[in-house]
C-alpha cells in the first residue's frame, strides 16, 4: 500500500504541478505513491471534483489544490 495517494484528473494543471512535487519528495524519502483518476469513479468525482488535486498521507487527507514540498516531507518523516 502506498503512503501517499493523489486524487486528480487528466488535463488539470494543478494536478500536474502536484504530481511533480509528490514524485520528487517521495523519491527522496523512498516512499511509494499512487494516483487515482477521479473521472473513473462518479463518487470520487462528486466528492473531490472541486478540490483536486487532493493528497492523502497514510490514509488521512493532507492537502488539496497545492502540495507544499516541505510539509509533505515533514508528514512522511512521522
Amino acid at each position: 500500500m502506498s503512503r501517499v495517494t493523489m486524487y486528480g484528473k487528466p488535463g488539470c494543471h494543478l494536478c500536474d504541478e502536484a504530481r511533480e512535487v509528490i514524485r520528487a519528495v517521495c523519491a527522496e524519502a523512498g516512499v511509494d505513491w499512487t494516483e487515482v483518476d477521479i473521472t473513473q469513479d462518479d463518487q470520487l468525482f462528486t466528492q473531490y471534483g472541486e478540490q483536486i488535486p487532493v493528497t492523502f498521507v497514510d490514509g488521512k487527507q493532507h492537502d488539496f489544490w497545492r502540495v507544499d514540498p516541505a510539509r509533505l516531507r515533514k508528514a512522511l518523516m512521522r
